[in-house]
């Protein structure tokens, strides 16, 4: 029987977005490999060997498979579900898939920090075999950078959408009758956050919600305007649960997300699952996958974001419909949709 391996090294930073994504992958394989016509093979740090059931075969990471090939068994497929792996397979005859999220080094690093990870993807791309871009932006970004003589295309991400059922309540820095705005991601400047604090000052009625791992010199600078400029409606509330990012999306008036830099953008689709309106910068990839139903910031201005959060709030309160119409859009990223399109390319890779 052929064999896939499917690299989910990511599981060791478990709370990012890769690592979500490496975990659902694990998931979704763990429950259907059984009815494959192939082997599946997980690559796992090894607390997560056995992890995910015994229809599944697993590899514990080891140092050596960087050394050389002759340590690791051989496969017919490869599945670099990121840019970043760590591993890559150096038998020849392993097909090996690569997914492209997103090259933002080439716009945060410089000197020889980007030379190095420019010398790092090429390597990666010049081993894939296929090339799957998570979207058509990922895609373009790539081909105007590097180009690309060999197969591609564009596959959406999969959303694991929560299930409302498993929410619970966060320990909250504010009274618990505030209505609030809720916002996700690393506190990192691609992110943005801090155009939102003078928004804020506009927006009394409302206190701001970011989760989203603490701990950078830019999420410092955040804490200290809040302190130094008494704005009391903002907290950074640190990383979540899943279950609490659950109950703030569907507790929240609005989603805001004025990121610089996304590949994808999946904080805008789970918040438009639940229901809520969709505040987003039109950057990199976010205006494609909002699509229609985001309300778009044309600038970073104070009084325009706190005005499309209103007209969010407000064409939500208006029309009732609009909350259906956006989560029937959001449902379309399934992770089985997703997980159907992986499955036809393992297919055509190993015929």
């Amino acid at each position: 029987m052929k064999k896939v391996l499917i690299d989910l090294t990511i599981l060791k930073h478990l709370n990012c977005g890769l690592g979500q994504i490496a975990y659902n992958y694990a998931k979704y394989w763990g429950e259907n490999a059984r009815n494959m016509e192939f082997e599946v093979w997980f690559l796992v740090p090894e607390q997560y060997v056995g992890a995910f059931g015994v229809d599944v075969r697993y590899l514990k990471v080891s140092p050596l498979y960087e050394i050389s090939g002759i340590f690791m068994p051989r496969f017919d497929v490869w599945h670099s579900i990121h840019q970043l792996c760590r591993f890559m397979p150096s038998r020849r005859s392993t097909a090996n898939l690569l997914t492209v999220h997103d090259i933002n080094f080439i716009y945060e690093k410089s000197g020889f920090s980007l030379k190095k990870h420019i010398r790092k993807f090429n390597k990666r791309l010049n081993r894939a075999d296929k090339v799957v871009f998570i979207s058509n932006f990922a895609k373009d970004d790539v081909l105007s950078h590097f180009g690309l003589n060999k197969p591609n295309e564009v596959v959406y991400n999969g959303v694991e959408f929560g299930n409302t059922a498993d929410e619970r309540h966060p320990d909250l820095p504010f009274a618990p009758d505030r209505k609030f705005i809720f916002s996700i991601g690393q506190i990192r400047e691609k992110k943005n956050f801090h155009v939102l604090l003078d928004a804020m000052k506009l927006l009394p009625e409302y206190d701001l919600v970011i989760a989203g791992e603490k701990g950078s010199e830019y999420s410092q600078m955040i804490d200290r305007r809040i302190a130094d400029e008494g704005i009391d409606n903002v907290r950074l509330i640190g990383t979540i649960r899943n279950s609490e990012k659950i109950w703030l999306y569907n507790h929240c008036q609005a989603f805001v997300f004025p990121s610089l830099f996304e590949g994808f953008g999946l904080p805008v689709i789970e918040a438009m699952s639940y229901g809520k309106p969709v505040i987003s910068s039109d950057k990199t990839s976010l205006k494609e996958i909002c699509a229609d139903h985001a309300f778009i910031l044309e600038n970073f201005e104070p009084a325009h974001i706190a005005a499309k959060i209103k007209e969010g709030i407000k064409s939500y309160e208006q029309n009732p419909d609009l909350a259906k119409t956006n989560t029937d859009y959001a449902r379309t990223f399934t992770y089985d949709h997703h997980m159907k399109e992986y499955l036809r390319i393992y297919r055509e890779m190993l015929s």
